[in-house]
């Protein structure tokens, strides 16, 4: 039987690397990269494991009746790959649409 993709699942495994890691982080300015709701699981893991983001949630406004603030999904990391992963994120979403 197959695992099935669980974002919960991801970003705790993220979180304890981290943590492992511990004082061996350096700080940089970091981005954060928002996901749509919606974008496909599969494509967020791939972001997260090739651009080696870190998937954490932040509470946003958003414009949805009775909705003042959500949680969102977005993925933290250097500008850089916060702009490389936005770029594969947009060719990933429009080839899976086209794919449809």
């Amino acid at each position: 039987m197959h695992k099935t993709l669980n974002l919960d699942d991801l970003i705790a495994k993220k979180k304890q690397e981290n943590a492992e890691k511990g004082s061996e982080m350096e700080y940089e300015e970091l981005y954060d990269l928002i996901i749509p709701p919606g974008t496909v699981v599969s494509i967020i893991y791939d972001m997260v494991e090739e651009f080696e983001l870190e998937p954490i949630t932040r509470k946003m406004p958003v414009s949805i009746a009775n909705s003042e603030e959500r949680e969102i999904l977005v993925l933290r990391g250097p500008l850089e790959k916060v702009q490389a992963a936005e770029e594969f994120l947009y060719k990933e979403m429009k080839a899976w649409i086209e794919d449809k």
